[in-house]
């Protein structure tokens, strides 16, 4: 066993918490088209979303808060064929800010 003692790893959750997010207030980069049930691609993003951006109202739709959106690009991929999200890149200077790049 080595006398140097490695230092403590940072969890995912707290390098999140180092990037920022500048609002685009009232022109969100993502949106979810009105449906009535879900696809199974749209209602994957509720747990696949790393930043957690998506939710399953009480009546069984879908919803989006693109706040703290990381941009990476999931929904985008995921719900490509059944065309329920609409992406957009972020207008500039708005959007995530990422501290370590």
């Amino acid at each position: 066993m080595s006398d140097v003692m490695a230092a403590p790893r940072a969890k995912v959750e707290e390098k999140l918490f180092q990037n920022r997010y500048l609002v685009d207030a009232g022109r969100p980069h993502i949106k979810v088209k009105p449906h009535t049930t879900p696809s199974a691609s749209l209602m994957s993003m509720v747990t696949l979303c790393p930043a957690g951006c998506y939710s399953q109202t009480e009546g069984g739709q879908v919803e989006v808060a693109a706040d703290g959106c990381l941009e990476c690009g999931t929904c985008r991929i995921v719900t490509r064929k059944t065309g329920e999200v609409e992406w957009n890149y972020p207008r500039g200077g708005f959007g995530v800010l990422y501290k370590f790049g």
